[in-house]
């Protein structure tokens, strides 16, 4: 039931804030997500030449947030989560991204999967401070 709640969440969005870090450094940024239901994963697209991805070359664990802004506090929702980020060969989640993100293709974007393991959704319309909790078997 709270992975329904919070993937209804994510389907209405459509960018990600995604930190990584490689001992000290740490790095921060907004990505376009596609998200599969089937895989619990987001699918991105990344040059290599940015710092993220220098990161998750060397350390693939991230955490990453998706928020509704707002000021009004019963409306508060926020989504915070961990898992791996890789590179994608999946052909079906590819289709997936450019179905979602049709004008991409033109940039031809080398795509990456981040397969997350928790999901803590903060929703304030279930009650203030209400949080749901998925975590990966």
């Amino acid at each position: 039931m709270s992975l329904e709640k919070i993937e209804s969440f994510i389907d209405k969005h459509h960018v990600l804030s995604l930190a990584t870090s490689v001992e000290s450094e740490l790095s921060v940024c907004n990505l376009f997500y596609a998200y599969d239901k089937d895989d619990i994963c987001f699918i991105v697209a990344s040059s290599d030449d940015t710092t993220h991805i220098n990161h998750i070359l060397k350390n693939s664990f991230v955490a990453g947030t998706i928020v509704l802004e707002t000021k009004t506090v019963g409306k508060i929702q926020g989504l915070q989560f961990r898992g791996s980020f890789t590179s994608l060969e999946d052909q079906r989640l590819k289709k997936l991204y450019f179905k979602t993100f049709p004008y991409a293709l033109a940039m031809n974007p080398k795509l990456w999967q981040i397969k997350v393991d928790y999901f803590k959704f903060t929703d304030n319309n279930l009650g203030f401070g209400k949080k749901l909790i998925w975590e990966r078997d």
